[in-house]
């Protein structure tokens, strides 16, 4: 039993406490004097509550998960290639992402980067220039722009996803590499089709894991729910060592056709049993053939992982020389 002063303490504090809350939403309304002249820090959980609001909001509106998506991105030259038949295709698809998806956000992974074995990395900076991570192309290669922002708070929620998934990770600051902003360049023109929401990369790890990509397209899948379209970035098959011996014949090398074909299948398989099905066409003899170091191959692994129950579909391919060039999406489209 609470004595007398007690009682009168706990009373007084509850007495207080819809007063006290009234004051901080007097502070916390910008269009008010005081509020206009709250500290940094103040304004900080002012913003934080905000967008934590938007999301409540969002998730009673029952919103579709995004979908995602696999984009085989070529090479530097494919934003210049007007004329290569994949051009029309990623332009689609990207008008597909912003007028009819229509994310808040997105998060790509790319061939490109390959962080540790054991630890991802990933873009947290606002503003960050391009990585022209690519040699002997023509000067005006180097001088390509992509216009994109990034978001420190979106990358903070990636970083708490991937932490509770028992994935180390860690943020820092790096430029858009060639297998974002080459193929990002056809897929969201900045002149006719921009992007118009914030672009975050995370790294692969470095290895060719397909389980632990699987893991970390998983680990980020919870985005889907909160609007942000989820990208892996590569090729379904990518062999430069070959590619003096087969370019311009009019047949592809037979390992182009085959280990794609192959890889349909398992994407396309029944979500149940997908992991699986992906994990074994890397044991198949011309894996190594279309692969000789997967960087290429294991963002459609983070992409299927990310995918949770929802299917995937290839969307359309092309066999050329050492080379596929497949694109997948998985789920659905909103109407």
């Amino acid at each position: 039993m609470l004595h007398q002063p007690q009682v009168s303490r706990h009373l007084a504090l509850f007495l207080l406490l819809p007063v006290s809350l009234v004051i901080l939403a007097y502070l916390s309304n910008a269009s008010l004097p005081l509020g206009r002249s709250l500290p940094s820090s103040l304004a900080k959980i002012r913003h934080f509550s905000t967008s934590l609001l938007s999301r409540n909001t969002t998730t009673a509106a029952k919103m579709p998960k995004a979908p995602v998506y696999f984009f085989s991105h070529g090479g530097p030259d494919v934003q210049y290639n007007t004329k290569h038949p994949v051009y029309p295709v990623l332009q689609a698809i990207g008008k597909e992402i912003t007028q009819k998806v229509k994310p808040k956000a997105v998060v790509v992974f790319s061939a490109h980067w390959q962080a540790e074995p054991n630890e991802i990395h990933l873009n947290n900076a606002e503003d960050t220039d391009l990585i022209y991570d690519f040699y002997g192309f023509p000067p005006e290669f180097y001088k390509a722009t992509f216009p994109s922002k990034g978001s420190p708070e979106l990358a903070g929620r990636i970083l708490g996803l991937l932490s509770d998934a028992g994935i180390r990770a860690r943020g820092l600051k790096r430029g858009l590499d060639h297998g974002v902003f080459s193929g990002f360049n056809v897929a969201f023109d900045p002149a006719s089709n921009p992007l118009g929401c914030p672009l975050v990369q995370v790294s692969l790890f470095h290895s060719e894991d397909p389980h632990a990509h699987f893991r970390l397209g998983e680990a980020v899948a919870p985005l889907r729910d909160e609007g942000v379209v989820i990208i892996g970035t590569g090729m379904t098959v990518h062999n430069l060592r070959d590619m003096r011996f087969a370019w311009g014949k009019p047949e592809p090398l037979p390992y182009a056709v085959s280990f794609d074909n192959a890889l349909k299948d398992a994407v396309e398989a029944d979500p149940a049993v997908r992991k699986d099905r992906m994990a074994e066409i890397l044991k198949r003899p011309d894996a190594r053939q279309a692969h000789p170091w997967m960087d290429h191959l294991m963002p459609v692994y983070v992409a299927a992982g990310a995918a949770g129950e929802d299917r995937g579909v290839q969307t359309w391919t092309l066999h050329e020389a050492s080379f596929a060039w497949a694109q997948y999406r998985f789920g659905q489209v909103p109407s």
